[in-house]
């Protein structure tokens, strides 16, 4: 895992080459502090901030072929790279370090562009093909490791995290308001684009090439499909299960490829159980567990993690993160995520990550990615009740099922049944809506936009952010199974636009911690996208065939037990006396009017109920988060260079 820039064309402001690459990786050290590199070649240039997991001794980067005539910078992890190597000498290549990032140069020099599509792996990387003048960007399948680019003139320039970019003249922080109203709907921009007009994203499974004059193509080598709702074709159920079983030991087996210790995270949850119990029982390696909990009991796990720490016999620590901890530490958070966010969870996991750090472990296993590939998130089990409901809107019955659904909210829990018939209600007119599953999340979420200043709302005008998220859909989105539709919007928007972004990444890279994530093996993947919907949610059972397959590892507490979110304090991080100051600062009538992106009154009244301890829902939280993250990030990378801190060693040409 490392930190990746580099550009293509006239070097902007008149800067020399080295100049530049060094600002822009002096950004992104967090990313790579064991060493940095730089190549330069005439119209272009790539440098690297390396944190040295696969081969400590030769894997500098960036890294050049025999002649010369092919160079990399890479970030993150192709996971067969050893079977890769076999086939490659088979072919007539000369291995000369033991690091994967030498099996992207041979793969590249056989394959072309088309090398990615043997790659099982998380990558962002960049090659310079000197002889064709030519530079491509490719992004691993599911969006684990992030890549941004922009134009300055005819120069693309691309580099791991935004704040790279910013370092480049000519390069400027400006809110894509557009992107802002994606966000408060969906939780995230959707990709290409940003927070910041003209600095975008690769999305995921693409591949970018760029030729003299910036001329620029990007094209798909990979997407989340699934099976047609009228596939008959049979599967048995204990084969799938079976077959899943041994999909997850092998990624499991291949992510624990390292030359440093490798540990894991443990919430106590399903997922994180099942990828620390295929650690102890299919592999040799010491497990070493880490943990996150808090001191409110609607936010805890412990009870559980112990549970497993005990059952698995791991060497296991934890941190507490209080209400105070996420206050104090959220300003760098966002700093970090580069984007506003909604909810406070990032927070805890930035401070857990700084705990594994400090603990001398480089990389952790995590269950990410197992609640969107095998149905786990309660939204799948509100729209099968919420589409049987519609088919008797009279039914005073059936809206009762909703009370089955998020026991782990006692607000919601609290609320008198009318209530929750309006909430759930949003879009019932029409069950066969290509968004049915989400329309309630959406709406909820949409009605932060009151907040706007009367100047965001008219230059937004008539846009509408769902419209544009329907022109994205996939060609064959229709024939798929309701459910399907459903995961396909997790998988392949809320995951890697938010979850793997600023709950993953973003907030583990800020303390050089590399996450692994077996269930986003696109093996597994795409395993479970050919089921028959009902192996992952049997009636309202989530990840049915997750919990079958391995049950024989866990005990049956962790096996059984219900879904239940990771969540973290939010509004209530930033008022009381522990309050930090920068809240009342950045929230107060004067400083909303000079962002003038949101509504001062408006904004008042929400803080004074935030507060006084009025705040209410999921609503108010999110509303007094999404605008604080957006005040910060104004003045943070929006207002300001990007901080730059001296280099750990020196950059060499």
């Amino acid at each position: 895992m490392c930190g990746i820039v580099g550009y293509f064309g006239s070097v902007p402001g008149n800067m020399p080459p080295s100049g530049l690459l060094t600002r822009m990786t002096r950004a992104i050290n967090h990313r790579g502090p064991d060493e940095q590199g730089m190549y330069c070649d005439e119209g272009g240039g790539l440098a690297h901030a390396r944190l040295s997991i696969i081969d400590l001794v030769s894997g500098q980067q960036p890294m050049t072929n025999e002649d010369g005539s092919i160079w990399v910078t890479f970030n993150g992890e192709i996971f067969n790279y050893v079977e890769l190597n076999k086939s490659l000498v088979a072919a007539g290549h000369r291995f000369r370090t033991r690091s994967d990032t030498e099996t992207i140069l041979h793969s590249y020099e056989e394959k072309k562009e088309a090398c990615v599509e043997h790659f099982n792996g998380d990558f962002a990387f960049a090659i310079w093909d000197r002889k064709e003048r030519k530079l491509m960007l490719a992004r691993d399948r599911m969006g684990v490791r992030p890549l941004y680019y922009t134009m300055v003139g005819q120069t693309l320039v691309f580099a791991s995290e935004i704040k790279a970019l910013l370092t480049v003249p000519g390069v400027k922080a400006e809110m894509d308001l557009k992107a802002l109203d994606q966000v408060f709907t969906f939780w995230f921009p959707l990709p290409p684009r940003t927070p910041f007009k003209g600095i975008f994203e690769l999305p995921p499974g693409h591949v970018l090439t760029c030729r003299d004059g910036g001329r620029i193509t990007i094209k798909p080598y990979w997407r989340l499909t699934y099976r047609d709702r009228n596939d008959q074709t049979p599967m048995n159920e204990q084969e799938a299960t079976e077959k899943l079983h041994d999909l997850l030991v092998d990624a499991t087996r291949i992510r624990l490829r390292a030359d440093v210790p490798v540990g894991a995270y443990l919430s106590g949850g399903l997922d994180s159980s099942v990828t620390t119990a295929l650690i102890r029982n299919y592999t040799d390696s010491p497990l070493r567990t880490f943990s996150v909990t808090f001191e409110d009991g609607e936010f805890d796990e412990s009870p559980y993690q112990q549970e497993l720490v005990k059952a698995l016999g791991t060497d296991h620590s934890s941190i507490v993160c209080t209400s105070a901890d996420i206050g104090q530490m959220f300003p760098d958070v966002i700093r970090h995520t580069e984007r506003p966010i909604l909810r406070t969870a990032p927070a805890p996991m930035y401070r857990l990550a700084q705990h594994v750090r400090e603990s001398g472990f480089k990389v952790v296993m995590t269950g990410e990615g197992a609640d969107e590939i095998l149905a786990g998130y309660d939204i799948f089990k509100e729209a099968k009740i919420r589409r049987f409901w519609a088919r008797q809107m009279a039914s005073t019955r059936r809206p009762k099922l909703l009370r089955r659904l998020y026991p782990y909210l006692v607000n919601l829990q609290g609320q008198p049944q009318p209530y929750l018939e309006a909430f759930f209600r949003a879009g019932m007119e029409d069950p066969s809506h290509p968004f049915f599953s989400h329309l309630p999340r959406w709406q909820m979420t949409s009605r932060l936009k009151q907040l706007f200043s009367d100047d965001v709302r008219a230059e937004i005008g008539s846009y509408n952010a769902i419209d544009e998220l329907r022109e994205q859909m996939p060609s064959d989105y229709s024939r798929w199974h309701p459910l399907s539709q459903s995961q396909f919007l997790e998988a392949g928007y809320l995951l890697p636009g938010y979850i793997l972004s600023s709950q993953g990444d973003r907030p583990s890279m800020a303390h050089a911690v590399e996450g692994r994530f077996p269930f986003l093996d696109h093996r597994v993947v795409e395993f479970a996208n050919s089921m028959p919907p009902r192996f992952k949610l049997k009636g309202l059972i989530e990840k049915h065939i997750l919990r079958k397959s391995m049950a024989r590892h866990l005990p049956a507490s962790i096996a059984n037990r219900p879904k239940q979110p990771y969540r973290a304090p939010d509004a209530v991080s930033f008022f009381g006396p522990q309050a930090p100051e920068y809240v009342s600062e950045l929230l107060s009538e004067n400083a909303i009017r000079q962002t003038g992106l949101f509504d001062a009154a408006a904004v008042a009244k929400l803080v004074e109920k935030c507060r006084n301890g009025t705040a209410t829902g999921f609503r108010d939280n999110m509303a007094l988060v999404g605008v604080l993250s957006v005040q910060l990030l104004q003045s943070g990378l929006m207002s300001e260079p990007a901080p730059v801190s001296p280099p750990t060693a020196a950059l060499a040409v």
